[in-house]
């Protein structure tokens, strides 16, 4: 790919995203329990033996943790034009 995005945020903001998103739904939840199940689950998903979940060594990282959802869009969109427009001008020369 031309293009790696590897896109991070801190547990504490994903688990409050949760708890955000399911609040919305009207569902009863914990933030405490939300934070240590993806606590727990980043911790099985980064040691698995069989397709762990890395930083692929040429991807980019982005953390979103003080981002809303449009500026990352906006970031992951610049670099795509960035790098789309130094590989274009690899095949021009």
């Amino acid at each position: 790919a031309q293009v790696k995005i590897f896109l991070i945020a801190s547990p504490e903001v994903r688990a409050r995203r949760r708890y955000e998103e399911l609040k919305s739904k009207g569902l009863e939840v914990s933030y405490d329990e939300l934070l240590k199940q993806i606590i727990e689950r980043d911790k099985l998903d980064s040691s698995r033996e069989i397709a762990p979940l890395v930083k692929a060594e040429d991807a980019i990282e982005i953390d979103s943790s003080n981002l809303s959802v449009e500026e990352v869009v906006q970031k992951i969109l610049e670099i795509v034009k960035e790098r789309c427009s130094l590989n274009l001008k690899k095949v021009v020369r």
